[in-house]
């Protein structure tokens, strides 16, 4: 149970900041430019800081049990929102590679179904 906290945690650590480091390279990937100062802060704020806080909140369920379970679940809620953002886009636009939207995608999906396992039980 605390090794999937522990895992979401470090990969939404990770993803943040590496977000505030290089933010036009964190979403190259997704055919996106960051190349001004509005873009760039846009990624530093959602990608970046938003990752930076469900890191630390994830480590404070690990540290206040009580929290746990309604920390584990709206991380896994927001998780499988996004999962369905890009199923729903998938239908959509018909993205053709499999890096990044599916691969993006699945680690959402699985990461989220985790989390409920570990809120459940």
């Amino acid at each position: 149970m605390i090794v999937v906290v522990v895992v979401v945690g470090i990969f939404f650590l990770l993803m943040g900041g590496y977000a505030l480091a290089a933010p036009a390279a964190l979403v190259r990937p997704f055919g996106l430019v960051a190349d001004g100062p509005e873009s760039r802060s846009e990624v530093r704020a959602v990608y970046g800081g938003f990752g930076l806080a469900i890191a630390a909140v994830l480590g404070l369920a690990l540290a206040v049990p009580g929290l746990r379970i309604g920390v584990v679940l709206t991380v896994a809620f927001a998780l499988g929102g996004m999962a369905v953002g890009r199923v729903l886009s998938r239908l959509v636009d018909r993205p053709t590679a499999f890096y990044p939207i599916w691969f993006c995608g699945l680690v959402e999906a699985v990461a989220a179904g985790a989390l409920v396992v570990v809120a459940a039980t």
